[in-house]
């Protein structure tokens, strides 16, 4: 067989960051491994547009399943194939599809990549189990006689993962690369007529997922969200519903704990009382979503992973966009409601309260890249107010948005707060910080250093005298927001 031709795609140039998954792969694919790449993520992560840009100007052959009978893919794959391999290659099933990529790469160095893998495999878990344990026969008798660099790319991110899993026939035999959404530094190329804050909204509602920026990336929020998201033609009209449906069963069910966590976490105890679940069923739809890093469970910095302060969010901030203003609506904007109407009664002034979480964990991510060295893990913190307080009536729960613990899982050198409002930050912010919530903090157990840092983040600025107990205390440091998220993507 002649050398294979290298694969060009046609929108190289328009392709934006991903530089550290890029890297990675290059890495890969100059190293002398032979294992499989396992790559996977969420729909919509930018996972197809990364492996294209990867394969551009590679000997490279790309694969995509759908979700068609097995003959019928196969048939399609081998038509692929063809010009490749210079004959039609009988493909009986899916070990055989393997064989023949190995076999064609016996004397020239070809990248495949066999995309939405998951659809290829059967629908029982006996089948699965019988099919990748045949992939993995022809993994042992190939790859060490070939030169193919493979991909499988996957969105159903549980069954990508289980990939790896010591009970799976493919365990150790596969290179795990997990697609993120992207952080806000590399989302900014995609926001480039925009103001830093302005764009660091746009972020929190897209969630930093390639396709949802590209669609929201330019114009007003006000005008942008209405056309491509509360419009009912928009593109994104029905975009939650379409992923969960296409990696969901019972997926009513899944709405009714979506919305619930839209408007902000909640403990267990309270998504069973809404949904009418019980706790052990609300749990396994829990866990499935947890898989898709749809939901996530959070606990207070310093306590263990299963404490019962836990409480679960809806993590992925397009899906908590869309569950809070689109889904409760859908019926009345198919009646007739206008989408400018809706964002200006519902979206608008609720949307501080939907961008806060992106930005307190933003705040959280700052705080560690700046203090690593005296806060080696950053969280959030909530608990009871000082015993005192409830017994009087006056307090009852307290949270710190950004708490940084030193040597020890009980030493807090940094503390914090975010705020995204259009009010400055006031000086009761700072009061209540180190009257209130610190001695909460100590109450709970934590030691609270000498020398503790407070970080203060304000969308709005700072009052008059907040400043001036800043400039009173080198302790407290203001931080510029807008300069902050005025950077260039890394």
């Amino acid at each position: 067989m002649s050398e294979p031709a290298s694969y060009t795609w046609p929108l190289h140039e328009s392709f934006l960051n991903r530089n550290a998954e890029l890297e990675r792969l290059e890495d890969w694919w100059q190293s002398r491994e032979r294992m499989p790449l396992n790559l996977y993520g969420r729909r919509r992560v930018g996972k197809s547009w990364l492996f294209r840009r990867f394969a551009h100007g590679k000997p490279a052959v790309l694969l995509v399943a759908h979700r068609v009978s097995a003959g019928a893919q196969l048939t399609t794959f081998a038509e692929r194939l063809e010009p490749l391999l210079g004959f039609r290659p009988d493909l009986p099933d899916v070990p055989a599809l393997f064989r023949v990529l190995f076999r064609a790469s016996r004397q020239h160095k070809i990248l495949a990549v066999i995309d939405e893998f998951p659809w290829l495999l059967p629908g029982t878990e006996s089948g699965t189990e019988a099919l990748l344990s045949a992939i993995q026969a022809v993994l042992e008798e190939e790859r060490d006689t070939s030169r193919l660099k493979l991909i499988l790319c996957g969105s159903q991110v549980g069954q990508m993962e289980s990939l790896m899993s010591e009970r799976n026939p493919l365990h150790g035999r596969l290179v795990p690369v997990q697609v993120r959404p992207l952080p806000y530094p590399q989302a900014r190329p995609f926001l480039t007529t925009l103001s830093p804050l302005e764009a660091f909204e746009r972020y929190a509602i897209t969630g930093g997922m390639p396709r949802y920026l590209a669609e929201l990336g330019s114009g007003t929020t006000r005008s942008i969200v209405s056309r491509r998201v509360l419009d009912r033609d928009g593109p994104l009209w029905d975009e939650a519903r379409t992923v969960l449906d296409q990696e969901l069963r019972e997926s009513r069910v899944y709405f009714a704990i979506a919305q619930q966590l839209a408007g902000g976490d909640k403990e267990l105890n309270a998504i069973t009382q809404a949904t009418r679940l019980s706790g052990p069923v609300a749990s396994k739809y829990l866990h499935t979503l947890e898989q898709l890093k749809i939901v996530r469970r959070r606990a207070p910095v310093g306590a263990s992973a299963d404490s019962r302060s836990g409480r679960w969010r809806l993590e992925d901030p397009f899906f908590r966009f869309w569950f809070r203003f689109v889904f409760p609506y859908q019926d009345e904007l198919e009646s007739g409601l206008r989408p400018l109407d809706l964002f200006d009664g519902a979206v608008a002034p609720a949307l501080p309260d939907h961008v806060a979480p992106v930005f307190e964990s933003w705040c959280r991510d700052w705080t560690r890249s700046q203090h690593g060295r005296v806060a080696h893990r950053v969280g959030a913190w909530w608990g009871p107010a000082l015993h005192g307080l409830r017994k009087a009536g006056e307090r009852f729960t307290e949270e710190i948005d950004i708490v940084g613990l030193g040597p020890g899982r009980e030493h807090v050198t940094v503390a914090g707060e975010a705020k995204w409002t259009t009010k400055q930050m006031g000086l009761d912010v700072l009061h209540d910080l180190q009257q209130y919530k610190l001695p909460a903090l100590r109450q709970s157990g934590m030691r609270i250093s000498p020398d503790i840092k407070i970080v203060l983040f304000s969308k709005s600025g700072y009052s008059r005298s907040l400043r001036a107990a800043a400039d009173a205390d080198p302790a407290v440091t203001l931080l510029d927001i807008a300069d902050l998220l005025n950077i260039d993507a890394v």
